[in-house]
């Protein structure tokens, strides 16, 4: 309200009682005066960076994934056809890359801190509209969504019993559809330690067929749903 006071008088001032005050006047001279006041860039100067962050944000580097991971070639070859599934700590570069990519995405992890972190990650990179993240009690929730793509960290699953667990996978298998495809990521620590790799969730895909299997130093294995 004050913004719209210091605008009507501007243009009191300025029109040297000659100027007839309109809403759409004040309504314009209001915008103005909040752009100068934000020091708010221009349309065309906004846009020349957003398109270059874009760009830069549309790298796999950018989100410190390798350039070699069979992900990147994935989402070039998959069609935007659904939603992409990202569960885990371990995934959360991955998710902000497919957003990049103008893919919807849902994250759930089990903790707040990991909720959050990404939440505040997607805000600043301009990407918070594409992405739905929720805390999740794994094996006894599961949101809403049919994943076309999902990107696992198996490490996440490590603290579950083996019925949460054996609960969380029938879920995912049950709501992805046929042609949905599975990325499992190799776990690592801090400290580089692998503590629960995708070999050991393998049996939960039986029937699926299995497009490439990495080695100990891999990004893990990538699964297609019949």
């Amino acid at each position: 309200m004050r913004i719209a006071d210091d605008a009507v008088r501007e243009l009191d001032a300025g029109a040297e009682e000659q100027l007839v005050l309109t809403e759409v006047l004040v309504l314009e001279h209001v915008d103005r005066l909040i752009i100068r006041r934000l020091n708010l860039p221009t349309y065309r100067r906004w846009r020349t960076r957003h398109l270059r962050l874009r760009r830069a944000q549309q790298e796999p580097t950018h989100w410190g994934i390798d350039p070699r991971s069979p992900l990147v070639s994935l989402v070039s070859r998959l069609e935007l056809d659904g939603d992409a599934l990202a569960v885990g700590t371990g995934a959360q570069g991955v998710c902000l890359y497919l957003a990049a990519h103008d893919w919807p995405v849902v994250f759930i992890g089990p903790q707040v801190t990991q909720v959050e972190a990404l939440e505040t990650r997607a805000a600043a990179e301009a990407l918070g509209t594409r992405i739905q993240a929720y805390v999740v009690s794994l094996g006894t929730w599961f949101p809403e969504v049919a994943p076309a793509l999902v990107v696992l960290d198996p490490g996440t699953l490590a603290g579950l019993d083996a019925p949460d667990r054996e609960q969380f996978f029938r879920e995912l298998m049950e709501r992805t559809p046929s042609g949905g495809v599975h990325h499992l990521l190799t776990s690592d620590t801090a400290h580089g330690v692998i503590t629960f790799a995708p070999e050991i969730v393998k049996s939960h895909y039986a029937g699926w067929r299995f497009e490439r299997i990495h080695d100990h130093a891999s990004r893990g294995f990538i699964a297609t749903k019949p």
